[in-house]
């Protein structure tokens, strides 16, 4: 057990990611806290208006960058007038920040009526603008190697915004001054994003000046279309969910959905980051054309990811019902129920990953993108279906998790159709998964969930160890290929 603890901490992926799941998880810990203490200290009705003020924003947000991070990214390694180009980044991001945010506003008085939200939309909408900004210095920090300054701007937000969750201790004040005050904190991230984040290339005077033609940003825009959708759909996917249940179901089920998103957010962490470092080695391995090489690389990651999945899944099965309830407070003391049905959806989160990027790395990125418009259609199409039968919260989450399957499946269809993995793996991985998942559950109803967590877990640790990729170790050699297609 210790030489394959030290043999994994030693790897390249591990180095490489820790200080990004570090930096995230750090960020992610003190904005969950933030909300754990909203939560307690507004009403069900406030906390419920306050998230969807939120989740509107991010909505917008989400299609408001256009999702041209890559395209600046590789224009800014070989473009001689850098300033010319940064310049043209931002003048982009602030006239699409500025589209958005009419629509924002638009959206806040055509969906709902009541005062207060309205009120809410309108004011916390301005971080569209903001993010913008930020999202564009962001993508420069990422072209020139500098994420550590990004980091640290992201750490000194996220504390800002703690404080203000904890001067609600001393000082109680109402939900729009709560609101208020974030619209300054982001404010500042932004002066500090444009003062020490952005390496002096970022200018507002020759911002200002910079002349943008509207027949170039289409240009730009129609150029990288594929990843505008998957970087937009894959943030909406979840946010719709939130919109769909502000409409039709109780405010109660608006918290209990962001909650439960909360905690599944933090679990989504570590795949996310650990994908940054896995997606350089896929493309290097793509590129060497060695099918051998590339199915192993993607085996022995696969593995780590799925395990990832059970993990989470287990234990939130076994403690949500104690932990949530804990932090968030008695008035969240079902929301655990909930929890526990969106995380069925992080036993196949992180694998579907891992298969994007498989995807991109093989250059087939619009396969990838229509699979995302159709799990989103599909999330959409089974929650409506779902709510003829039954109107409640158990149905979102279900719809999410069918419409994530359907997502896993399809792209298990054309890996399999290009000869990355076979029909075996496929079966190998649901079956395993479902055997598992399908006997913790049985057991949970014997025996107490910590002595089930800990237990379980040590016979997986053993098993892993001891045939450490027989789980689902790809068939490399059943076809003497030795070159990709």
């Amino acid at each position: 057990m210790k030489s394959k603890l030290l043999s994994l901490f030693r790897s390249r992926l591990i180095k490489n990611s820790f200080w990004g799941i570090a930096a995230n998880g750090l960020q992610s810990v003190l904005l969950s806290l933030f909300f754990v203490i909203v939560a307690r200290k507004y009403t069900t009705g406030e906390f419920a208006f306050f998230l969807i003020a939120n989740t509107i924003y991010q909505f917008l947000a989400a299609f408001s960058t256009l999702g041209l991070g890559q395209w600046f990214t590789r224009e800014l390694v070989d473009v001689e007038d850098k300033q010319e180009l940064v310049s043209r980044f931002l003048k982009i991001q602030l006239y699409s920040g500025c589209f958005f945010y009419i629509c924002n506003v638009g959206v806040a008085f055509l969906l709902y009526k009541e005062p207060l939200l309205q009120s809410l939309i309108v004011l916390l909408g301005i971080n569209i603008v903001f993010d913008n900004f930020i999202y564009g210095i962001k993508c420069l920090n990422i072209a020139e190697f500098n994420q550590n300054k990004t980091f640290k701007i992201l750490i000194i937000d996220s504390v800002l915004k703690f404080a203000i969750g904890c001067l609600l201790f001393l000082f109680p004040f109402s939900i729009m001054t709560l609101s208020v005050l974030l619209i300054i904190v982001r404010f500042i991230t932004l002066n500090f994003f444009l003062s020490v984040g952005s390496s002096k290339t970022v200018s507002l005077r020759s911002l200002w000046n910079y002349k943008l033609a509207w027949s170039e940003v289409k240009k730009i825009v129609f150029a990288n279309w594929p990843f505008i959708i998957i970087g937009s759909v894959s943030i909406a996917y979840w946010r719709i969910s939130n919109i769909i249940i502000s409409k039709t179901l109780p405010l109660a089920d608006v918290a209990h959905f962001e909650i439960s998103f909360r905690v599944f957010s933090i679990a989504q962490i570590l795949p996310l980051i650990v994908s940054m470092s896995v997606f350089p080695g896929l493309v290097q391995q793509f590129k060497t054309g060695i099918l051998h090489d590339f199915r192993n690389y993607y085996s022995k990651v696969f593995n780590y990811y799925l395990l990832f999945g059970l993990f989470s899944y287990t234990f939130i099965y076994s403690f949500a019902d104690t932990l949530i309830p804990w932090a968030f407070g008695s008035a969240y003391n079902i929301t655990g129920v909930y929890t526990k049905e969106m995380f069925l959806t992080i036993l196949i989160f992180p694998t579907a990953l891992l298969q994007a990027n498989v995807l991109v790395a093989m250059n087939m990125e619009r396969a990838d993108m229509w699979f995302n418009v159709v799990s989103l259609v599909l999330n959409i199409i089974f929650c409506f279906t779902g709510f003829l039968f039954a109107k409640n919260l158990t149905t979102v989450n279900l719809a999410i998790f069918f419409s994530f399957l359907v997502f896993h499946i399809c792209q298990d269809v054309l890996l399999v159709r290009k000869g990355m993995i076979t029909i075996g793996h496929v079966l190998k991985f649901y079956v395993l998964t479902g055997l598992l998942v399908g006997a913790y559950i049985l057991l949970s109803y014997k025996l107490p969930p910590v002595a089930l967590f800990t237990g379980f877990w040590l016979l997986v640790a053993l098993a892993f160890v001891k045939f450490p990729a027989a789980s689902l170790q790809l068939a490399a050699n059943r076809k003497p290929e030795n070159s990709l297609p």
